[in-house]
C-alpha cells in the first residue's frame, strides 16, 4: 500500500505538489493524469526517493519513503539514462548485475515479444525500440512497485500497442502494482483500475475506472475534462 499523507513539495516559492492525501491499494494499475504541470511527475518521483517532500509523508508499506526504497521499486523516467555503447543483450547483462532482484531471462522474453533485437546498440535504437528496451528492463525487477512516467510520449500507435500488451503479458498483479502517467489515455484506459486526477499540484479526485463508467457513464478523457471545467 502506497500513502500520501498531505504531501506538499516546494522550489522556492512555487508548490509543485501541495498538501496531496491519498491511498494507493496494492495489486492494481493505477494512473495518475492531469495537465502538464500538474504535478504528476513530481508525486513519481516522491514515491521513487528522488525527491523529499517538503512537508507531509510519503509511506509505502507504512515505511517513509528514502533511497533505499529501490530495493521494492523500479523507476521508469521520460529521459534517456542507458550507455550508448551497450548492445541491448549487455544492457540486459549490466541489469543483471546490478539488481538482485532483476529477472535475465523475462527481460529476453521481453525483448523476444517487441521483437528487438539484442545484438543491436542502444547508440542505434529508434525511439519506439529504446522505448520498448525501457519497458523491458524495468518491468523484469521482481519488485512489488513499478512507477512509469510517460513511457508513451511521443509514440506511434502501434509502438504504444506494443507496449501495452508487454505490460499485460509480464506483469503479475498478484505481487505488483503498477502506477504510471500517461496523456495516452484512450489508449491506456482499458488496463487501468483507478485514476488520480491532478491539477495545479493537488490531488482533486480520485476513482476507480469502473465507477467513472457506471456513475459517469463517460470514459476518463471526458470524465477528466469534466471535473477540471468545474473545478476552480
Amino acid at each position: 500500500m502506497i500513502q500520501l499523507e498531505k504531501v506538499t513539495k516546494k522550489y522556492l516559492r512555487h508548490k509543485a505538489v501541495n498538501q496531496c492525501t491519498a491511498t494507493l491499494e496494492a495489486g492494481k494499475i493505477i494512473g495518475l493524469i492531469g495537465e502538464n504541470g500538474s504535478g504528476k511527475t513530481t508525486i513519481l518521483k516522491l514515491l521513487a526517493g528522488l525527491l523529499r517532500p517538503t512537508n507531509g509523508r510519503v509511506l509505502i508499506d507504512s515505511k517513509q519513503v528514502n533511497r533505499s526504497i529501490s530495493d521494492r521499486l523500479a523507476y521508469l523516467t521520460d529521459m534517456d539514462y542507458f550507455y550508448p555503447y551497450f548492445t541491448i543483450k549487455e544492457l540486459i547483462d549490466f541489469y543483471h548485475s546490478q539488481f538482485k532482484d532483476f529477472d535475465k531471462k523475462k527481460a529476453m522474453d521481453m525483448a523476444a515479444f517487441m521483437k528487438l533485437n539484442v545484438k543491436q546498440k542502444i547508440r542505434y535504437l529508434s525511439k519506439g525500440n529504446l522505448s520498448r528496451v525501457k519497458i523491458a528492463v524495468t518491468l523484469s525487477r521482481n519488485v512489488p512497485y513499478i512507477v512509469l512516467d510517460e513511457p508513451f510520449s511521443g509514440l506511434d500507435p502501434l509502438v504504444r500497442k506494443s507496449i501495452i500488451n508487454g505490460i499485460i503479458k509480464f506483469m503479475n498483479l498478484e505481487s505488483q502494482t503498477l502506477i504510471v502517467t500517461t496523456h495516452e489515455l484512450r489508449e491506456v484506459e482499458p488496463i487501468l483500475d483507478e485514476v488520480l486526477l491532478l491539477k495545479d499540484g493537488r490531488i482533486i479526485a480520485q476513482k476507480s475506472v469502473d465507477q467513472i463508467r457506471d456513475d459517469y457513464r463517460m470514459d476518463v478523457v471526458d470524465w477528466m475534462e469534466q471535473v477540471y471545467e468545474t473545478t476552480k
